[in-house]
């Protein structure tokens, strides 16, 4: 399920705030892939490992490139999306540099252009860190 898209095709971020190297797809069951590897270099590193708040925005970024890519695919330009609210939101641990975060977005609920969804992300198959997410599109440059 690899997509050979560029990331930066897929998301509005630019470095250095990227926080997902690659979108490997979205499965038979509309759940999407992405992976990221933790660098000391990122920007929300502290004490040595990855924050509540990377964690967070990784999973944004996540729901981003599933978004971005689904665009692609309709012929439209990628949408600037923002984090509306997150909720059920759990941090087991704060992944050290070098890990490489595997995360599913399954889409929860979607009204116009606002989505929820679920988002876990995993270390070595072990959950990391796993919440809900609001996040809304500004389709206003379309």
């Amino acid at each position: 399920m690899q997509t050979g898209v560029e990331i930066l095709e897929l998301i509005p971020q630019r470095p250095p705030v990227v926080l997902v190297d690659r979108f490997r797809g979205i499965d038979g069951e509309g759940v999407s892939h992405t992976e990221f590897v933790v660098a000391p270099a990122c920007l929300f590193w502290e004490e040595g490992r990855l924050t509540e708040c990377g964690l967070i925005e990784h999973m944004a970024q996540s729901a981003a490139a599933r978004a971005g890519w689904l665009a692609r695919q309709q012929g439209r330009d990628v949408a600037l999306g923002y984090i509306g609210s997150v909720g059920r939101f759990r941090v087991a641990a704060f992944p050290p540099a070098g890990s490489r975060l595997e995360t599913t977005i399954r889409v929860v609920q979607e009204v116009f252009n606002v989505s929820l969804v679920k988002a876990t992300t995993c270390v070595d198959g072990e959950v990391a860190a796993e919440g809900e997410l609001k996040i809304f599109l500004d389709d206003a440059a379309e």
